[in-house]
Protein backbone atom coordinates (compact mmCIF):
# COMPACT_ATOMS: atom_id res chain seq x y z
CA UNK A 1 0.00 0.00 0.00
CA UNK A 2 1.38 3.46 -0.86
CA UNK A 3 2.19 5.79 2.01
CA UNK A 4 3.99 9.10 2.32
CA UNK A 5 5.51 9.84 5.72
CA UNK A 6 5.42 13.44 6.88
CA UNK A 7 8.74 13.75 8.69
CA UNK A 8 8.17 17.45 9.39
CA UNK A 9 5.36 16.82 11.85
CA UNK A 10 5.57 15.27 15.27
CA UNK A 11 5.35 11.51 15.23
CA UNK A 12 6.20 11.19 11.52
CA UNK A 13 2.63 10.32 10.54
CA UNK A 14 2.18 8.04 7.52
CA UNK A 15 -0.36 9.32 5.02
CA UNK A 16 -2.16 6.74 2.88
CA UNK A 17 -2.97 7.60 -0.72
CA UNK A 18 -4.19 6.07 -3.96
CA UNK A 19 -2.68 7.16 -7.27
CA UNK A 20 -4.44 6.34 -10.53
CA UNK A 21 -4.16 7.39 -14.17
CA UNK A 22 -1.68 9.62 -15.93
CA UNK A 23 -1.45 13.23 -17.06
CA UNK A 24 -2.05 16.41 -15.11
CA UNK A 25 -2.19 15.59 -11.37
CA UNK A 26 -5.39 16.24 -9.45
CA UNK A 27 -5.32 15.80 -5.66
CA UNK A 28 -8.64 15.12 -3.95
CA UNK A 29 -8.95 16.09 -0.27
CA UNK A 30 -11.90 14.52 1.52
CA UNK A 31 -14.30 15.98 4.03
CA UNK A 32 -14.91 15.25 7.69
CA UNK A 33 -15.36 12.56 9.00
CA UNK A 34 -14.86 10.32 5.96
CA UNK A 35 -11.90 9.11 3.88
CA UNK A 36 -10.57 9.19 0.33
CA UNK A 37 -13.26 6.67 -0.65
CA UNK A 38 -15.87 9.43 -0.58
CA UNK A 39 -14.35 10.57 -3.89
CA UNK A 40 -14.94 7.28 -5.74
CA UNK A 41 -17.53 8.82 -8.06
CA UNK A 42 -15.09 11.55 -9.09
CA UNK A 43 -11.96 9.39 -9.36
CA UNK A 44 -13.52 7.22 -12.06
CA UNK A 45 -14.65 10.18 -14.16
CA UNK A 46 -11.36 12.10 -13.85
CA UNK A 47 -9.13 9.12 -14.66
CA UNK A 48 -11.32 8.29 -17.66
CA UNK A 49 -10.84 11.88 -18.85
CA UNK A 50 -7.06 11.51 -18.85
CA UNK A 51 -6.01 12.90 -15.47
CA UNK A 52 -3.71 11.49 -12.83
CA UNK A 53 -5.86 11.37 -9.72
CA UNK A 54 -4.43 11.15 -6.21
CA UNK A 55 -6.81 10.77 -3.27
CA UNK A 56 -5.47 10.50 0.26
CA UNK A 57 -6.69 10.00 3.82
CA UNK A 58 -6.33 12.83 6.30
CA UNK A 59 -4.27 11.86 9.36
CA UNK A 60 -6.41 9.99 11.84
CA UNK A 61 -8.90 8.92 9.16
CA UNK A 62 -9.13 6.02 6.76
CA UNK A 63 -5.84 4.14 6.49
CA UNK A 64 -3.57 7.02 7.48
CA UNK A 65 -1.64 7.04 10.71
CA UNK A 66 -2.75 8.97 13.72
CA UNK A 67 -1.27 10.93 16.58
CA UNK A 68 -2.73 12.63 19.62
CA UNK A 69 -2.41 16.38 19.34
CA UNK A 70 -1.84 17.90 15.92
CA UNK A 71 -4.92 18.30 13.74
CA UNK A 72 -4.66 22.03 13.15
CA UNK A 73 -4.62 23.29 9.59
CA UNK A 74 -0.89 24.08 9.55
CA UNK A 75 -0.22 20.43 10.30
CA UNK A 76 -2.82 19.17 7.84
CA UNK A 77 -1.36 21.40 5.12
CA UNK A 78 2.08 20.02 5.92
CA UNK A 79 0.76 16.51 5.24
CA UNK A 80 -0.47 17.69 1.85
CA UNK A 81 2.89 19.32 1.18
CA UNK A 82 4.68 16.08 2.10
CA UNK A 83 2.53 14.24 -0.43
CA UNK A 84 3.17 16.77 -3.20
CA UNK A 85 6.92 16.94 -2.63
CA UNK A 86 7.26 13.23 -1.95
CA UNK A 87 5.69 12.44 -5.32
CA UNK A 88 7.54 15.40 -6.89
CA UNK A 89 4.35 16.80 -8.36
CA UNK A 90 3.97 20.05 -10.28
CA UNK A 91 1.14 21.77 -12.17
CA UNK A 92 -1.19 20.33 -9.52
CA UNK A 93 -4.93 20.92 -9.16
CA UNK A 94 -6.07 20.80 -5.53
CA UNK A 95 -9.71 19.85 -4.94
CA UNK A 96 -10.98 20.24 -1.38
CA UNK A 97 -14.38 19.04 -0.21
CA UNK A 98 -15.92 20.58 2.93
CA UNK A 99 -13.16 20.53 5.59
CA UNK A 100 -10.70 19.82 2.78
CA UNK A 101 -11.12 23.36 1.52
CA UNK A 102 -9.14 24.42 4.56
CA UNK A 103 -6.12 22.39 3.50
CA UNK A 104 -6.32 24.00 0.07
CA UNK A 105 -6.28 27.57 1.36
CA UNK A 106 -3.74 26.95 4.14
CA UNK A 107 -1.45 25.18 1.66
CA UNK A 108 -1.45 28.25 -0.58
CA UNK A 109 -0.83 30.46 2.46
CA UNK A 110 2.10 28.42 3.76
CA UNK A 111 3.65 27.03 0.58
CA UNK A 112 2.57 29.30 -2.26
CA UNK A 113 1.55 28.44 -5.79
CA UNK A 114 4.82 27.20 -7.28
CA UNK A 115 3.50 23.66 -7.65
CA UNK A 116 -0.20 24.54 -7.96
CA UNK A 117 -1.99 25.58 -11.16
CA UNK A 118 -5.67 25.54 -10.09
CA UNK A 119 -7.83 24.79 -7.07
CA UNK A 120 -11.44 23.81 -6.47
CA UNK A 121 -13.56 24.29 -3.34
CA UNK A 122 -16.47 21.84 -3.26
CA UNK A 123 -19.17 22.28 -0.58
CA UNK A 124 -16.31 23.86 1.30
CA UNK A 125 -16.17 25.42 4.77
CA UNK A 126 -14.16 28.32 3.34
CA UNK A 127 -13.94 30.93 4.68
CA UNK A 128 -15.66 30.62 8.08
CA UNK A 129 -18.14 28.27 9.78
CA UNK A 130 -19.22 29.85 13.10
CA UNK A 131 -21.68 32.69 13.45
CA UNK A 132 -20.08 35.94 14.61
CA UNK A 133 -21.09 39.58 14.69
CA UNK A 134 -19.36 40.07 11.34
CA UNK A 135 -20.56 36.66 10.07
CA UNK A 136 -24.28 36.59 10.91
CA UNK A 137 -25.07 33.75 8.49
CA UNK A 138 -22.67 31.31 10.15
CA UNK A 139 -23.57 28.30 12.28
CA UNK A 140 -24.63 29.40 15.80
CA UNK A 141 -22.10 28.52 18.48
CA UNK A 142 -24.69 26.52 20.42
CA UNK A 143 -25.08 24.21 17.42
CA UNK A 144 -21.31 23.73 17.21
CA UNK A 145 -21.22 23.06 20.95
CA UNK A 146 -23.84 20.35 20.49
CA UNK A 147 -21.56 18.64 17.97
CA UNK A 148 -18.64 18.82 20.38
CA UNK A 149 -20.73 17.39 23.22
CA UNK A 150 -22.12 14.60 21.05
CA UNK A 151 -18.65 13.58 19.86
CA UNK A 152 -17.48 13.40 23.45
CA UNK A 153 -20.48 11.54 24.87
CA UNK A 154 -21.68 9.23 22.06
CA UNK A 155 -19.73 9.68 18.86
CA UNK A 156 -21.31 6.67 17.14
CA UNK A 157 -24.86 7.85 17.74
CA UNK A 158 -23.93 11.28 16.40
CA UNK A 159 -22.33 9.85 13.28
CA UNK A 160 -25.36 7.64 12.61
CA UNK A 161 -27.58 10.72 12.27
CA UNK A 162 -24.98 13.10 10.85
CA UNK A 163 -24.87 11.52 7.42
CA UNK A 164 -28.62 11.70 7.01
CA UNK A 165 -28.26 15.47 7.32
CA UNK A 166 -25.17 15.27 5.10
CA UNK A 167 -27.41 14.11 2.23
CA UNK A 168 -30.73 15.66 3.39
CA UNK A 169 -31.99 12.11 3.70
CA UNK A 170 -35.48 11.46 5.02
CA UNK A 171 -38.30 8.99 4.52
CA UNK A 172 -39.75 11.33 1.91
CA UNK A 173 -36.48 12.28 0.22
CA UNK A 174 -33.97 9.51 -0.30
CA UNK A 175 -31.23 11.11 -2.40
CA UNK A 176 -28.86 8.26 -1.51
CA UNK A 177 -29.42 4.64 -0.58
CA UNK A 178 -29.40 3.26 2.94
CA UNK A 179 -26.36 1.27 1.83
CA UNK A 180 -24.52 4.55 1.23
CA UNK A 181 -25.40 5.72 4.73
CA UNK A 182 -24.19 2.41 6.15
CA UNK A 183 -20.92 2.63 4.22
CA UNK A 184 -20.29 6.18 5.41
CA UNK A 185 -21.00 5.16 8.99
CA UNK A 186 -18.50 2.32 8.77
CA UNK A 187 -15.80 4.68 7.46
CA UNK A 188 -16.54 7.48 9.94
CA UNK A 189 -16.86 5.21 12.96
CA UNK A 190 -13.55 3.58 12.06
CA UNK A 191 -11.67 6.89 12.30
CA UNK A 192 -9.76 7.80 15.42
CA UNK A 193 -12.14 9.18 18.04
CA UNK A 194 -9.56 11.73 19.12
CA UNK A 195 -8.81 12.76 15.53
CA UNK A 196 -12.53 13.14 14.82
CA UNK A 197 -12.90 15.52 17.75
CA UNK A 198 -9.77 17.56 17.09
CA UNK A 199 -10.39 17.84 13.34
CA UNK A 200 -13.90 19.09 14.11
CA UNK A 201 -12.37 21.73 16.35
CA UNK A 202 -10.14 22.82 13.46
CA UNK A 203 -12.93 23.30 10.93
CA UNK A 204 -15.28 24.83 13.49
CA UNK A 205 -12.87 27.52 14.72
CA UNK A 206 -10.48 28.49 11.92
CA UNK A 207 -11.15 31.82 10.21
CA UNK A 208 -9.75 31.75 6.66
CA UNK A 209 -11.03 35.18 5.65
CA UNK A 210 -7.58 36.84 5.93
CA UNK A 211 -6.12 34.08 3.74
CA UNK A 212 -8.46 34.42 0.76
CA UNK A 213 -6.01 36.89 -0.76
CA UNK A 214 -3.51 34.04 -1.05
CA UNK A 215 -5.77 32.14 -3.43
CA UNK A 216 -4.45 33.64 -6.66
CA UNK A 217 -4.71 30.69 -9.05
CA UNK A 218 -7.91 29.99 -11.03
CA UNK A 219 -10.50 28.68 -8.59
CA UNK A 220 -13.69 26.69 -9.00
CA UNK A 221 -16.31 27.09 -6.27
CA UNK A 222 -19.26 24.67 -6.19
CA UNK A 223 -21.94 24.54 -3.51
CA UNK A 224 -25.47 23.23 -3.12
CA UNK A 225 -28.21 25.69 -2.22
CA UNK A 226 -29.77 23.07 0.10
CA UNK A 227 -26.62 22.42 2.13
CA UNK A 228 -27.70 21.88 5.76
CA UNK A 229 -24.17 21.27 7.04
CA UNK A 230 -22.26 24.28 5.68
CA UNK A 231 -24.68 27.12 4.89
CA UNK A 232 -23.98 28.61 1.49
CA UNK A 233 -24.08 32.21 2.74
CA UNK A 234 -21.27 31.70 5.24
CA UNK A 235 -19.13 29.74 2.81
CA UNK A 236 -19.36 29.78 -0.98
CA UNK A 237 -20.96 33.22 -1.28
CA UNK A 238 -18.19 34.78 0.80
CA UNK A 239 -15.47 32.76 -0.90
CA UNK A 240 -16.68 33.93 -4.30
CA UNK A 241 -16.46 37.53 -3.13
CA UNK A 242 -13.04 37.16 -1.54
CA UNK A 243 -11.22 35.11 -4.18
CA UNK A 244 -10.34 37.23 -7.17
CA UNK A 245 -10.00 34.67 -9.97
CA UNK A 246 -12.94 32.32 -9.51
CA UNK A 247 -15.92 30.78 -11.21
CA UNK A 248 -18.83 30.07 -8.91
CA UNK A 249 -21.54 27.48 -9.52
CA UNK A 250 -24.59 26.73 -7.39
CA UNK A 251 -26.19 23.30 -7.82
CA UNK A 252 -29.89 23.70 -7.24
CA UNK A 253 -31.35 21.41 -4.61
CA UNK A 254 -28.00 19.87 -3.76
CA UNK A 255 -27.19 18.93 -0.15
CA UNK A 256 -23.75 18.94 1.46
CA UNK A 257 -22.86 15.52 0.07
CA UNK A 258 -23.39 16.66 -3.51
CA UNK A 259 -20.40 14.64 -4.70
CA UNK A 260 -22.67 11.60 -4.27
CA UNK A 261 -26.17 12.97 -4.86
CA UNK A 262 -25.21 15.21 -7.79
CA UNK A 263 -22.12 13.44 -9.06
CA UNK A 264 -22.94 14.01 -12.74
CA UNK A 265 -23.32 17.76 -12.30
CA UNK A 266 -20.20 18.04 -10.15
CA UNK A 267 -18.09 15.91 -12.48
CA UNK A 268 -19.16 18.00 -15.45
CA UNK A 269 -18.18 21.21 -13.67
CA UNK A 270 -14.85 19.76 -12.58
CA UNK A 271 -13.95 18.52 -16.04
CA UNK A 272 -14.97 21.76 -17.72
CA UNK A 273 -12.78 23.64 -15.25
CA UNK A 274 -9.83 21.27 -15.63
CA UNK A 275 -10.00 21.29 -19.41
CA UNK A 276 -9.82 25.07 -19.72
Amino acid sequence: MPYITNTKSSGEVAIFYEDHGAGKPVILIHGWPLSHRSWDGQVTALVAAGYRVIAYDRRGFGRSGTEWNRYDYDTLASDLHALITGLNLSDVVLVGFSMGGGEVVRYLTNYGTERISKVALIASIIPLVPQKEDNPDGVPQEELDKITDALETDRLAFLKDFHKNFYNYSMLKKDVSEARLDADFIVASGASENATQKAAEAWATTDFRPELKNVTVPTLIVHGDSDNIVPIKTSAEQAAKGIINNEYHIIEGAPHGLNATHAFELNSLLLNFLNK
